[in-house]
């Protein structure tokens, strides 16, 4: 019934595609296609020119001919308007709206940048202190030396003496390039001015030794020795003489057994007593007596001492009752009593300043003014003297703790570096303000007192400062405390008259 059958397909012809094609130019699009063409300007003829006109033949001149010049009219111009010029060339001679103005042409550096933290691993490890930071005359070699400042009998704990190149390219901050043992404590330093290899120090035990960095075996080279002649207290400082012959250097220490020593090097290896100074009583206040066993009640410990940069027989001591005393190399007056010794001392102290309410801890004499020096000590106040008048020309309590150190700039008359007890390192700028510091820097965040700090005098931009845990940190000045301004010397001018009048 029901059977598989092939029918023939049915084909039906599309007449709607066929009238779509009639209609339409392209399948690809709806519209017809668009004739386009790419120019590089909105006209169809371009041209170059170098001016918005057309320029005339008959217009253009010759640039090459002599111009010509009415002297006698200009001559006649500049004689009429001479008086009014020169009046007005006078008038801005004599005008002041421009001074204190400077133009700088380099870019101005407004930060202080710690370029290097220093230290010794091994006298960390003993809690030895920074005592003392000194460069030498090349202004690239830094020197510390380890020690105790604060209570306890140190003379015989052992210390030493490091120094670092700061242009050495293998620079290890935590491994000096020298390192020096030493037997006692060592509470100073001071490289020599001019040999860059010696350094002198002054010891816990009272002597005094003079190394030569250049000899790595033994680098001593002269000692005082335990003698009459010795200070019998801890050497505080110490301070390279001007040469008076071409090889005698002389050595000058101060101590708390009240003497100023000065030393001459002997061919033995020995520094021999050369001359020497006291400070006694009956030349200070009664306020200021304090009493040393060795001298009955005759000596005052001197604790710093700084010489003046224009007269180098006038020097500034610090004593340990509070006054700062202006003092001469010329004193002939004897210190009496006499306390033995090979040379007889002689009393220096000529004048007396106002004091501070406890030891003066330093002293510095400006290297602009020959009678202005600052002092600062255990009170925590900076006060800046003349030395033409007792009282100071302004006090500034900086510190709730100690001050133990104060350095003038060498290169700015009004600014100076103070190391508080706070663990800070204080930059003032007198131009800028009298009552604050301009910028205070950090030394360590443990707020260890900072006990010493020195500007390098060939690289003005460097100031070291050393603190009780042991590191010294070299830190780079801002162009603001470097850059002397046109009128900074009558600012210190006047700063000293004007108050002490």
């Amino acid at each position: 019934m029901f059977a598989d059958v092939t029918a023939p397909g049915a084909d039906v012809q599309s007449l709607w595609r066929s009238a779509r094609s009639a209609r339409c130019e392209a399948k690809s699009c709806q519209t017809g296609k668009i004739s386009t063409a790419e120019a590089a300007a909105q006209s169809h003829t371009a041209q170059d020119a170098a001016v918005q006109t057309e320029q005339s033949k008959d217009s253009v001149q010759n640039v090459q001919q002599e111009v010509q010049v009415d002297y006698t009219g200009l001559l006649s111009f500049l004689q009429r308007v001479e008086d009014s010029v020169i009046k007005e060339l006078n008038k801005n001679w004599k005008s002041h709206a421009f001074d204190g103005f400077e133009v700088n042409w380099t870019d101005q550096d407004e930060t202080v940048l710690c370029l290097h933290t220093l230290s010794y691993p091994e006298a960390q490890a003993q809690n030895l202190q920074v005592t003392s930071v000194s460069w030498n005359v090349t202004g690239s070699v830094i020197a510390c030396s380890y020690g105790r400042l604060d209570d306890g009998d140190w003379s015989t704990e052992k210390s030493y003496v490091c120094t670092w190149n700061l242009d050495r390219r293998g620079l290890n901050p935590q491994h000096p390039d020298l390192v020096v043992d030493v037997p006692s404590s060592v509470m100073c330093l001071a490289f020599h001015p001019s040999q860059p290899s010696l350094i002198a120090g002054g010891l816990f035990s009272g002597e005094l030794v003079v190394w030569d960095t250049s000899r790595t075996e033994d680098p001593v080279v002269w000692r005082t020795g335990m003698t009459d002649d010795t200070h019998t207290d801890p050497v505080y400082q110490v301070n390279w003489l001007p040469e008076k012959h071409r090889n005698d250097p002389r050595l000058l220490s101060v101590s708390t057994d009240g003497k100023i020593l000065v030393w001459r090097e002997e061919r033995d290896g020995q520094l021999a007593l050369a001359e020497g100074f006291a400070i006694v009583a009956q030349q200070i206040p009664r306020s200021t007596r304090l009493k040393k066993m060795a001298w009955g009640e005759a000596a005052v410990g001197v604790t710093s001492l700084s010489f003046s940069h224009f007269d180098p027989g006038v020097f500034i001591v610090g004593v340990e009752g509070g006054y700062s005393l202006r003092c001469s190399t010329a004193a002939q007056t004897p210190a009496l009593p006499h306390p033995g010794g090979s040379v007889p001392l002689r009393a220096p102290a000529e004048f007396a300043f106002s004091s501070h309410a406890g030891p003066v801890y330093s002293v510095s004499c400006s290297p602009f003014h020959r009678n202005l020096f600052l002092s600062c000590g255990t009170d925590g106040q900076i006060h800046l003297h003349s030395m033409l008048q007792t009282q100071p020309l302004f006090a500034l309590q900086l510190s709730k703790k100690y001050l133990f150190c104060v350095r003038w700039s060498p290169v700015r008359p009004l600014v100076f570096a103070a190391a508080s007890g706070e663990g800070e390192v204080h930059l003032f700028d007198l131009g800028r303000s009298m009552q604050k510091p301009t910028v205070s820097l950090k030394q360590s965040v443990s707020d260890c007192p900072v006990y010493c700090l020195e500007f390098n005098t060939k690289h003005t931009r460097l100031l070291a400062a050393g603190d009780a845990a042991g590191t010294v940190r070299v830190w780079q000045l801002s162009s603001d405390f470097t850059e002397q301004g046109p009128r900074e010397m009558n600012h210190l001018e006047q700063l000293a008259s004007e108050i002490m009048d």
